[in-house]
C-alpha cells in the first residue's frame, strides 16, 4: 500500500483508496461521447435535469499520474446529454421581477439615471458622478428624459 504525497498543498491519493468506483475519471480530450460539463450543457441550452454529475473530468495535472485519483479544484464534473432536459424558460412576471430588482441596483437615487451596471448603493448610497461631482460619460447610462423604465432581461 502506498502513503499519500503532498503536490502543492493537496495530497495525492491512490486511486483505488480514494476514488469513488462508481463516479470513473477521464483525462482531457479523451471524454466519451455524451459526457459533457454544465457549461457545455448551459451552450446547448440544456441543464443537468436533476441528476448529479456521473463522471469526473482530472485536472491537466493529473493527467500525468494515472494511478491517482484527481482531487485538485480544476476538475470538472460531466454530466451525461441523454439524462438533461431543456432550461426553463422563465415566465414573463419573473422576467418582470428581475427587472424590477436590477432597476433597483442600478438606478442612482439622486439623479435618477438608470446605468448600465450595479452602483455602490450599500457603500456610497449613490453614482460615482454624485459623489465626486462631475458629469457621466452618455455611453454609460440608459439616455431617457422619463422616469427609469422596465427593460426585460430577455
Amino acid at each position: 500500500m502506498t502513503t499519500p504525497q503532498s503536490t502543492s498543498g493537496f495530497t495525492a491519493q491512490p486511486r483505488s483508496e480514494f476514488a469513488n468506483p462508481l463516479v470513473s475519471e477521464f483525462d482531457r480530450r479523451s471524454c466519451p461521447e455524451g459526457l459533457v460539463t454544465r457549461r457545455q450543457l448551459r451552450e446547448r441550452g440544456l441543464s443537468p435535469g436533476g441528476h448529479g454529475p456521473v463522471a469526473i473530468l482530472r485536472c491537466k495535472y493529473c493527467a500525468y499520474r494515472p494511478d491517482q485519483s484527481c482531487n485538485h479544484p480544476q476538475r470538472g464534473w460531466l454530466y451525461d446529454v441523454a439524462l438533461a432536459r431543456p432550461k426553463r424558460v422563465p415566465t414573463m412576471a419573473q422576467e418582470w421581477a428581475l427587472d424590477r430588482a436590477m432597476a433597483a441596483r442600478s438606478t442612482c437615487p439622486e439623479c435618477q439615471r438608470r446605468y448600465y451596471f450595479c452602483l455602490p448603493l450599500r457603500t456610497q448610497g449613490r453614482c460615482d458622478p454624485c459623489d465626486k461631482g462631475y458629469e457621466p460619460s452618455p455611453d454609460t447610462y440608459f439616455a431617457s428624459t422619463a422616469p427609469v423604465t422596465h427593460r426585460l432581461a430577455a
